[in-house]
């Protein structure tokens, strides 16, 4: 019973470990993070977590089966997209 109580508990990295898991720099992640186009994170006191199931939902978007594949979403670059992030429907002045 106790091992299934370990089991269910889910395990948080932070940037380095998350961003190895990956297989990205540790700051290619802190800009996804920053442009919103990364995975979910979560912030605990000041530290920024990332839990390892939202890190695979986050690199399985992006899974295909050929190159013709058009798969069901696109990781963007660690860069601005328009229309996705923290300034997406917002209207400049």
């Amino acid at each position: 019973m106790a091992e299934k109580s370990l089991n269910s508990q889910q395990r948080y990295l932070r940037t380095i470990e998350a961003a190895r898991f990956v297989g990205l720099s540790g700051r290619t992640l802190e800009k996804h993070r920053t442009h919103g186009t990364g995975p979910r994170y979560r912030k605990l006191g000041g530290r920024v977590v990332y839990a390892v199931e939202d890190l695979q939902a986050w690199a399985d978007t992006g899974l295909r089966l050929s190159t013709s594949d058009p798969g069901q979403g696109v990781v963007h670059a660690a860069k601005p997209v328009p229309g996705v992030g923290p300034l997406a429907g917002r209207r400049s002045r």
